[in-house]
């Protein structure tokens, strides 16, 4: 790492009031251009001690930056990782308060829930279906706290991916007989169409998010827990909303989602 505790401290107080308040900031690597990438997952460890501190609990994990398109604008080669607390989870159908967000989007998303632990290196989309319990269908809202939602790989992983809010299908399958990569999915906003994708769009395979996700921890000494609930990335492009919008995804096989924006 390139800075000190106590700056990551002030930097994760800095970005995390950013998220509490609902307001843009101007992105982290302005101020301190040397800052690395392990600088920006220190920033976003300092995050989550923030939170638990105050009594929240991580919910999931999840991959950011999954689509091929995106890492090359991005100059990467990897995804980036980050966490889902308690208070981001929103029932299905219900609504979501855009006075408590900034400039969100919504991205439709394949989630995982593990049966076994996965550990890397090595982890691979095998390993990962193999420890699959099931999947279900999900919408990530994602809205960073930098101004005109631009920043650098390390800025938006010191600010937790972007993470913000996620909603859960009711519909949970088992993967045996389902192609991941060819299953569907169709968004609509307002009753129009507005992004359509398949699994495959996510690195191939929404699978391999998973396996980099546990290649990526086993760097640190950490694994996968069984049990884990993990968004795979967005499938399809990043939608901006407002209040009153309504956003529905209709799933190939796992149902629907939906939530409303007042």
């Amino acid at each position: 790492m390139t800075i000190d505790p106590k700056t990551i401290d002030s930097l994760a107080e800095y970005l995390e009031s950013a998220e509490l308040e609902a307001r843009e900031v101007v992105k982290i690597t302005d101020a301190h251009p040397q800052l690395t990438l392990d600088d920006g997952y220190a920033i976003q460890a300092a995050i989550r001690a923030r939170k638990q501190a105050r009594g929240h609990q991580v919910a999931g994990l999840k991959a950011g930056l999954t689509s091929r398109a995106k890492m090359k604008q991005m100059g990467v080669e990897v995804p980036v990782f980050g966490l889902l607390f308690d208070y981001m989870s929103i029932a299905n159908g219900g609504e979501i308060r855009t006075g408590e967000l900034i400039h969100p989007k919504v991205e439709a998303e394949i989630a995982f829930v593990l049966k076994a632990p996965l550990r890397g290196p090595g982890c691979h989309v095998g390993a990962v279906l193999a420890a699959t319990d099931f999947v279900v269908p999900a919408v990530e809202i994602i809205d960073s706290r930098y101004e005109n939602f631009r920043f650098d790989l390390v800025s938006v992983v010191a600010d937790n991916t972007s993470s913000s809010r996620f909603v859960v299908g009711s519909v949970a399958r088992g993967i045996e007989g389902m192609d991941l990569r060819t299953l569907g999915m169709v968004m609509e906003k307002n009753g129009e169409v507005v992004a359509m994708a398949a699994g495959a769009a996510v690195l191939g395979h929404p699978a391999e998010a998973i396996a980099q996700l546990a290649n990526h921890l086993a760097a640190r000494g950490e694994e996968i827990p069984a049990g884990s609930y993990i968004m795979s990335g967005g499938a399809t492009e990043a939608i901006p909303v407002a209040a009153g919008d309504s956003i529905q995804v209709r799933f190939q096989d796992l149902g629907s989602v939906s939530m409303r924006f007042v």
